[in-house]
């Protein structure tokens, strides 16, 4: 899987990112450069009662002119509407999310549905938009999704118990804040779970059939850092370093897997958190390391520079034998970290599979995979090794 002369690819990365601690406090400025005079903060309710909200809420002073809260987990096309719908009823021009993927998708739905009307369903697709939405500043309160720099939105059509997800240029962050202080502290499952979601991105990456050097240096430094610093993380919550690190990561993940498209992780995992309700990190946790067994045969060589970037001691193996010990570390990470690791855990029925294979083949994503799929049997085959 190496590059030769037919190679050819775009890269697009347009959101600023500020570092640092304490960088919260230039969010004024920020908005402000974008033209926004009145932000509304969406959140959630337990990013609320954490204090982090009003954190966000008093750096931008006189800027500020509301907060959404209303949030969740999988959060749903309902959610988006009535959001946007509140921003309006208050005249904001720029949104500000403060929070998790979730969070952070629900905002991009609002400033769709805030500059072009109607409702999200109306959206549905890929590239549908053709003008730039309502600007959008990112502040992450957890190191994981990389929702912050990337042009995808998963929100969950909750009366047809299904994922979708919307993809668009105009959908990226405008700014993305990453301060370590909004996110020290976090309890140990709210970091680890995300933390593995950044590092499937950055495998992803990696292994897809569209990947391409720039991002190829993201993606194994990211692997590089999560490697060292997750753990550091779900150990020390109040570790900084290990904290700002983790973020940086997650965003050089998300920037790598924007640009080369996710594969089988996402597709199988997608159906597993809109039908069981596992969350999105814990089950990627559980299924990258199947996959990457999976997919051997086709990316030995692209596991093999995985190995090395996570400093594992490979210099006498071949590529075969240095990717399987990346598949090893991987999933010593993922029980390092306090994961479960097999989908029984979590409440997955094995019966249920099927239906779960089913759901995958149709999801985007599987067709950016380095191993061809079309067939359930095939799906169900990783399913049944993570079950």
């Amino acid at each position: 899987m190496s590059y030769d002369r037919d190679l050819a690819f775009e890269y697009h990365n347009p959101t600023k990112v500020i570092f640092g601690e304490n960088s919260i406090k230039e969010i004024g400025l920020e908005v402000e450069s974008l033209g926004g005079s009145k932000a509304l903060v969406v959140t959630d309710r337990g990013i609320k009662e954490a204090g982090l909200a009003e954190k966000v809420e008093k750096a931008l002073g006189r800027r500020y002119v509301a907060t959404f809260d209303q949030c969740i987990p999988d959060s749903g096309f309902h959610l988006v509407d009535e959001g946007a719908s509140f921003a309006l009823e208050k005249g904001a021009d720029i949104l500000v999310s403060v929070g998790g993927g979730s969070v952070i998708d629900t905002a991009k739905g609002m400033a769709m549905v805030m500059k072009e009307g109607g409702k999200l369903s109306d959206y549905r697709g890929i590239q549908v938009l053709n003008r730039p939405q309502t600007p959008h500043i990112v502040v992450p309160t957890t190191a994981g999704s990389g929702s912050e720099v990337t042009w995808f939105a998963v929100i969950k059509d909750w009366e047809r118990n299904v994922k979708e997800a919307f993809v668009d240029v105009y959908l990226i962050p405008n700014k993305a804040i990453l301060d370590p202080t909004m996110v020290a502290g976090l309890p140990p499952h709210l970091t680890a779970g995300p933390g593995m979601d950044s590092l499937s991105h950055a495998v992803e990456a990696i292994h897809s059939l569209q990947r391409q050097p720039i991002i190829d240096g993201m993606a194994l430094q990211a692997a590089r850092l999560i490697m060292e610093f997750l753990p550091r993380c779900v150990e020390k919550g109040d570790d900084l370093v290990a904290r700002g690190q983790q973020q940086l990561a997650a965003a050089m993940a998300g920037i790598a897997f924007g640009n080369s498209q996710p594969g089988l992780v996402h597709a199988m995992a997608h159906p597993v958190g809109a039908l069981y309700n596992v969350p999105h990190g814990v089950a990627n946790a559980i299924l990258l390391p199947h996959v990457m067994n999976f997919n051997m045969n086709e990316c030995a060589d692209r596991y093999a520079l995985l190995a090395r970037a996570m400093n594992l001691d490979v210099r006498s193996l071949s590529d075969e034998e240095a990717a399987g010990a990346a598949v090893e570390a991987v999933q010593d990470l993922v029980k390092r970290i306090g994961l479960p690791q097999k989908l029984r855990e979590v409440d997955v029925p094995e019966e249920g599979l099927a239906e779960a294979a089913d759901y995958s083949l149709a999801d985007g994503s599987i067709v950016y995979n380095p191993r061809l799929v079309t067939d359930r049997e095939e799906v169900l085959e990783v399913y049944r090794a993570a079950w």
